[in-house]
């Protein structure tokens, strides 16, 4: 006696409540952890969930949170691909940004480092760097993860972390430098 015929879609919605919904907490915070934004967050898990749902009938049932978290990992690429463009319309924006920045003996120490025109020029410089280099100074530097975390949460070794991290910061530095809100290598 034959069985009920195979319901693809009843295997797919059971499949997706034994391996996704019980990670959905985890890929809420992690998903904060990447993009700071609590809507944003909510957006990248909702991606992932469709993403997830889609593909679990291919899905082996091994490491799930992996699985998931690669799967979030490339929608936070593909969201910041999708941006990019729109920070790359106007390319002499950052330029007037820079122009504007605060200068000269009225200026305290203080009101530039905690000064709007100080936030613009790291958000700015920010912005343009690479995404992967976004990615670590997010989260070692914003984040407060350690190396070793990073390195797990983005399937990097830990040295790739350190020198993104190392390449990013030294972007920052020379943004700054240029806006005149930090001393050019060697002055100090």
């Amino acid at each position: 006696m034959a069985g009920p015929p195979p319901n693809p879609d009843l295997d797919r919605q059971r499949a997706f409540a034994q391996y996704v919904l019980p990670e959905v907490e985890v890929l809420l915070r992690v998903a904060m952890t990447l993009t700071a934004q609590p809507a944003d967050a909510e957006d990248l898990v909702q991606d992932t969930l469709l993403r997830a749902y889609k593909a679990v009938d291919r899905f082996d049932g091994r490491h799930p949170r992996a699985w998931l978290l690669t799967i979030m990992r490339r929608a936070e690429v593909n969201r910041h691909r999708r941006r990019r463009p729109h920070l790359l319309d106007d390319p002499d924006a950052d330029l007037d940004r820079l122009a504007s920045a605060p200068s000269g003996p009225e200026a305290t120490p203080e009101e530039v480092v905690v000064g709007e025109a100080f936030d613009e020029v790291v958000a700015s410089a920010f912005a343009a760097l690479p995404v992967k280099h976004q990615q670590v100074v997010q989260l070692v530097d914003i984040d407060g993860l350690s190396y070793g975390e990073a390195a797990r949460l983005l399937d990097v070794p830990e040295g790739t972390v350190m020198s993104r991290l190392h390449r990013a910061r030294k972007r920052i530095r020379a943004r700054l430098a240029a806006a005149g809100m930090a001393p050019k290598r060697g002055v100090m």
